[in-house]
């Protein structure tokens, strides 16, 4: 009978998805929720990428501005295809800047829309960040 319970659990979503990256490594985005004090809840969408197993983000100013006053930080939460919610915290990592640079040009071919911008310092420098799953210490 507890089989049973687990398994009918796990049907209606009550126990939460397995984290794997690299399952959701193809992905185009994913969604951060972040609580800002003036502004509420909020889910920004943004581009990923997948380097050694671990999940990377670079925020433009915006998204950058929501995480710097997140009043939940450092954590918040990640939605994957608008349904898997997954508790995460995150770390800046800036020593992945242009690991994760390369990894975008390479996942995402509008990236290099922004790299002139980036390099010649006409808009404020991403914030990389490492997500890592809430239940990892």
């Amino acid at each position: 009978m507890q089989l049973v319970s687990w398994w009918l659990l796990i049907a209606v979503g009550v126990v939460a998805p397995q984290w794997d990256p690299a399952a959701i490594a193809d992905h185009g985005t994913i969604e951060l929720l972040t609580v800002v004090p003036e502004e509420g809840e909020h889910w920004s969408t943004v581009w990923f990428v997948v380097i050694d197993g671990t999940m990377y983000v670079r925020l433009g100013p915006r998204a950058a501005s929501r995480i710097e006053k997140n009043s939940t930080a450092p954590r918040l939460q990640l939605r994957v295809s608008g349904k898997e919610v997954h508790q995460m915290r995150y770390e800046k990592a800036p020593e992945m800047a242009e690991r994760i640079a390369a990894a975008m040009g390479e996942k995402y071919w509008t990236d290099f829309l922004g790299t002139p911008f980036r390099k010649l310092g006409l808009s404020a420098p991403p914030l990389m960040l490492r997500l890592v799953p809430e239940t990892d210490s």
